[in-house]
């Protein structure tokens, strides 16, 4: 009897070949870089999609913190700002397809291991890191090609209502409240999870750079992934306070979350010190976009 094959394996077997049999037969076709080559420049270009969405939210938030500009913005806000500026349709667009390789990347690296992390504990929980890093970018990139066709003073006005509309319907299922708080605790633990990688995670891993130029670098990440994790800690608050109290007002956006830190005593440096994380975080990326290993796996399979 003979075996099923894999509709799937068959597809790629036969797309490979037309493509090989059209790069010997036409000049043009070879010009086109290799597969893997190609895979690489967009990891990059996306390493640098992400590292610009940050530099700019940090720029705002830190010109925010002294009264130099508006309200604080969190890295949604910056994508709005920016599509606000002078040739802000094509910012967004360039933006968009940025981080769509880099989720494209994530894909990569979640689902098919590019990274060689392999199927340990600890590899599925970088990969399982990976992936929920890829939806989070994916959420970016659609608001940044949302606000193509939008306005985006009113794209970033709307996130407070969308986010107590969502509250709300959670508040209305059985042990709304205790979800919830429940939420809350996992945008806290998220938050943790950042400022723990900031002390414990040795960045220059996957940098392929000199060791001075390595040791360099490693403090803009480690700023970077602590500033993150506080950022997230203020939002948390206020998303099991509104779980506590049933109510969805409680609960506000990100930018809304660090304008509730600005208030606090000392609230002003707090905010900067954030922006300069953000800063920080974004430099580390561009600097990813030049040095980081990018090794495309050779199969599109799935590691399991």
């Amino acid at each position: 009897m003979r075996p099923v094959s894999n509709p799937l394996h068959a597809l790629r077997t036969r797309l490979a070949d037309l493509g090989d049999r059209g790069r010997k037969r036409s000049p043009l076709l070879r010009q086109i870089p290799e597969r893997a080559v190609l895979l690489e420049w967009a990891a990059r270009i996306g390493y640098g999609a992400r590292g610009f969405v940050f530099l700019s939210a940090g720029l705002l938030i830190l010109f925010s913190a002294f009264d130099w500009a508006g309200e604080a913005v969190g890295t949604r806000g910056a994508i709005a700002w920016l599509g606000e500026q002078a040739l802000g349709r094509v910012w967004l667009l360039l933006l968009a397809l940025g981080l769509c390789a880099f989720v494209m990347w994530r894909v990569l690296q979640a689902v098919f291991d590019a990274d060689h992390e392999g199927t340990s504990a600890r590899g599925w929980g970088v990969r399982a890191s990976q992936a929920f890093s890829g939806f989070a970018y994916a959420a970016l990139a659609f608001t940044a090609f949302r606000l193509l066709v939008g306005e985006p003073e009113a794209q970033a006005s709307a996130e407070v209502t969308h986010s107590r509309e969502q509250a709300a319907k959670v508040l209305e299922l059985p042990f709304g409240d205790l979800l919830l708080v429940g939420a809350g605790l996992a945008v806290l633990g998220l938050g943790i999870t950042n400022m723990v990688r900031a002390w414990r995670e040795d960045f220059t891993e996957y940098l392929d750079c000199s060791h001075d130029l390595c040791r360099r670098v490693s403090p803009l990440a480690r700023a970077g992934y602590m500033a993150r994790g506080a950022a997230y800690l203020p939002l948390a608050a206020l998303v099991v306070i509104a779980g506590l109290r049933s109510d969805p007002t409680e609960v506000t956006s990100f930018a809304k979350a660090l304008e509730a830190m600005e208030r606090q005593p000392a609230g002003p440096w707090l905010l900067a010190l954030t922006a300069l994380g953000f800063i920080a975080f974004g430099v580390f990326s561009f600097i990813e976009a030049r040095f980081r290993k990018i090794r495309p796996p050779r199969k599109l399979k799935p590691v399991v």
